[in-house]
């Protein structure tokens, strides 16, 4: 299981933060056509893999960058 956060690269937005079991096939999703949200549709820029720590623990998180189309 892992955080999943979807910013907007221009203006550092977030658009949707989740926690999926399934990370590699959103990621693949992502960098399809294009992805949409309420506010808009997003095509795929590049991504960060994050580790942090949390309440003693290494916890990760992947962090998807969009550009809006």
């Amino acid at each position: 299981m892992m955080n999943v956060i979807f910013i907007e690269a221009v203006s550092g937005t977030e658009l949707l933060q989740m926690v999926s079991h399934d990370v590699a096939g959103i990621l693949a999703a992502t960098q399809g056509e294009s992805v949409t949200f309420p506010v808009g549709h997003f095509k795929y820029e590049f991504h960060n893999l994050d580790f942090y720590e949390e309440d003693g623990e290494i916890r990760q998180e992947l962090v998807i960058y969009l550009n809006k189309i």
